[in-house]
C-alpha cells in the first residue's frame, strides 16, 4: 500500500500541490486525472523521492526515500531522460545492474520484443525516434518488475501498436497484483480497467472516487471529471466576476 497524506510542494510562492492525500491500496490500479498543470507530474516526483515537500509519503508503512522502499517502487517518466551515447541493450543492462539483476536478459528481450525494439538493441539513445525513447523509457521502467509502478503520461507519443501493447501490459500487472498510478490528462486513453480515480485540479485533489462509485451514479469517468473540473472553474470566474469580492480584494491590497 502506498500512502500520500498532506503533501504540499511549492516552487518559490507556487503551490503546485495543495495539501494532496490518497492512498493506492495493494494490488489496485489507480487512474489520475487532471489537466495540464494540475499538479500530477509534481505529486507522482515526490512520491518517488526527486522532491523536497511537506507531509508524509510511506510505502508499506516505510518512508518512500528509503532504499527498502525505493527498491520496490518502478516510475516511468512522461519524458524519456536516455544516454546518448550507450545503446538500446546497454540502457536495458545498465537498469539491470542499478538493480542488481542477475538474470534478466529474458525479461530484457519479452519487453523489447512486445515494443518492437528487437532489431533496435544497437542503436544509441540519440539515434531513437521520439517514440522508440518512449517505448524504451517504458522497457526501462518495467525491467525490475517492480511491485508498485508510477507511469506518468505513458501514451505520449506512442503509435498504436505499442499503445495497445501498453494497455495490454497495464493489465496483465494487474492481474499479477500490482499496485500502479497511471497519471494521464487524455481521459479517452483510460478504457482499461481500473479500480479508483483520482482528479486534480490546481494542485487540489477535487475527488477520489472508486469505479463503484462511478457505476452506482450511473455516470461515466469522462461525466464526473468535467462536472468537477468545469464547476470549478465556473466558481472561480463566479468569485472574480463578484464586485463585492473585488471590492474586498482592493481594500486589502491598500
Amino acid at each position: 500500500m502506498l500512502e500520500v497524506s498532506h503533501v504540499t510542494k511549492k516552487y518559490g510562492k507556487t503551490i503546485a500541490c495543495d495539501d494532496v492525500s490518497f492512498t493506492l491500496d495493494s494490488g489496485s490500479l489507480t487512474v489520475l486525472l487532471g489537466p495540464n498543470g494540475a499538479g500530477k507530474s509534481t505529486i507522482i516526483k515526490s512520491i518517488i523521492g526527486f522532491l523536497k515537500y511537506t507531509g508524509t509519503i510511506t510505502v508499506n508503512g516505510i518512508p518512500n526515500k528509503t532504499s527498502e522502499a525505493r527498491k520496490i517502487m518502478g516510475y516511468i517518466p512522461e519524458i524519456p531522460s536516455l544516454y546518448p551515447t550507450l545503446t538500446v541493450a546497454e540502457h536495458m543492462e545498465f537498469i539491470a545492474r542499478a538493480y542488481k539483476m542477475t538474470d534478466y536478459k529474458g525479461r530484457a528481450d519479452e519487453l523489447l520484443d512486445r515494443f518492437e525494439l528487437s532489431d533496435k538493441k544497437k542503436k544509441f539513445g540519440d539515434e531513437l525516434s521520439k517514440g522508440m525513447q518512449q517505448k524504451l523509457n517504458l522497457c526501462l521502467g518495467l525491467l525490475p518488475d517492480p511491485q508498485i509502478i508510477l507511469l506518468d503520461e505513458p501514451l505520449l507519443g506512442l503509435d498504436p501498436h505499442a499503445i495497445k501493447e501498453l494497455k495490454k501490459y497495464i493489465e496483465e500487472m494487474r492481474q499479477a497484483g500490482k499496485t500502479m498510478l497511471v497519471s494521464t490528462h487524455i481521459i479517452d486513453s483510460v478504457d482499461m480497467l481500473w479500480d479508483r480515480s483520482v482528479i486534480m485540479q490546481g494542485g487540489k485533489v477535487r475527488a477520489n472516487v472508486s469505479k463503484s462509485e462511478i457505476d452506482g451514479r450511473n455516470i461515466t469517468l469522462e461525466d464526473l471529471f468535467f462536472e468537477v473540473t468545469e464547476g470549478i472553474e465556473k466558481q472561480d470566474v463566479s468569485m472574480s466576476e463578484n464586485p463585492e469580492s473585488s471590492e474586498a480584494g482592493e481594500g486589502s491590497a491598500e
